[in-house]
């Protein structure tokens, strides 16, 4: 065993990664890290110790909610000290949410989180899981020549790309190549070497130490618009009780329709102290409310720029903001300010 190295911590949540066959009865079956070792030899040439915690019972990924995105930071906080480096594994339909959220409870996180998954499960003759793992693993375990972790950051590792979490999300359900991060090139590429965009990694503020954060405030709806939407609709959603934030997903650069009953009901959950964030339905670019009067009437009432997060990025940036109190000014500072590295915010 290479003591040179601290150990690696695998936390199994659920999802197809840890599916398993059971070669007697043909019956899918939850994680098990012995099985796990038997159906991945490869595990046993790392040099260094991995250990592994399961969630029982594991969760689908279409279960996944903020509880146990708690769940998840606390056993990082408890074993933070323990591990040089953790891999999550994950089911793929809520990844993205996942990875975002806990890039923002995780502050000044000085050790990489790697998470990944698989379209197959790991016993399968084509799965891509045993690359993707195998591959988290080496990623979460490496160092540079100062010995410091090349990625201090949550991220989603797949079919070949290490992309910042808070900026991945998934576009596809049948390929390998699952997930995409359009706004931000991938923080690490897997070929033969694993070549590292240094110049793209965040790293932890120096002399301040790592803080998990486990408040979060699920009173968010997200408002989809689309050509002839029904305006007692939009009124019914927007007269939720308890509702504070609304993300609404627009055209293009951050347009919407020239309607004066949807402005003015905008304008009016402004004054009421609901935060409103634009984001575009576009995968690619970012919001830019100046550019035309369809997105500048959005901009006088009120409404946030949410530039070019991603849809997953917003949700949990905002579930996070609410989660901590903070009054309406500062939470409109902060959605202005790339806490996490999960926009980027025009000077």
């Amino acid at each position: 065993m290479d003591t040179s190295k601290p150990p690696i911590l695998i936390i199994y949540t659920g999802g197809t990664i840890g599916m398993i066959e059971n070669p007697e009865t043909g019956a899918l079956e939850n994680f098990d890290m012995e099985q796990f070792r038997n159906l991945v030899p490869e595990l046993k040439r790392f040099t260094f110790q991995i250990d592994s915690i399961t969630f029982h019972p594991p969760i689908d990924s279409s279960d996944m909610e903020p509880k146990y995105w708690i769940k998840i930071a606390r056993i990082i906080h408890e074993n933070y000290w323990k591990y040089g480096g953790f891999v999550v594994l994950h089911g793929t339909d809520t990844m993205a949410y996942t990875a975002s959220a806990l890039s923002f409870m995780l502050e000044n996180l000085g050790k990489p989180v790697i998470i990944t998954g698989s379209q197959l499960p790991i016993g399968q003759l084509r799965t891509d899981g045993k690359e993707n793992l195998l591959t988290s693993i080496e990623i979460a375990a490496d160092h540079d020549e100062e010995g410091r972790p090349m990625v201090p950051e949550v991220c989603i590792f797949f079919e070949n790309r290490l992309m910042r979490g808070n900026r991945t999300t998934k576009i596809n359900s049948e390929g390998f190549n699952a997930f995409r991060s359009f706004n931000l090139p991938p923080l690490a590429t897997a070929g033969i070497h694993i070549k590292y965009a240094t110049h793209l990694i965040r790293r932890p503020a120096p002399g301040e130490a790592f803080h998990p954060h486990y408040l979060l405030d699920t009173s968010v709806i997200i408002l989809t618009l689309f050509p002839g939407i029904r305006r007692e609709f939009v009124e019914t959603i927007l007269h939720i009780e308890g509702l504070k934030a609304v993300i609404l997903k627009t055209y293009g650069s951050g347009n919407a329709p020239q309607k004066p009953w949807l402005i003015e009901k905008l304008r009016e959950l402004d004054e009421r102290g609901v935060i409103l964030v634009n984001i575009t339905q576009c995968s690619e670019g970012t919001v830019e409310m100046r550019r035309y009067g369809t997105g500048l009437q959005l901009l006088q009432a009120g409404v946030v720029n949410g530039y070019d997060c991603t849809m997953e990025g917003m949700v949990t940036k905002l579930m996070f903001l609410l989660g901590h109190d903070y009054p309406k000014a500062r939470i409109v500072e902060l959605m202005n300010t790339s806490i996490a590295g999960e926009v980027t915010v025009a000077p």
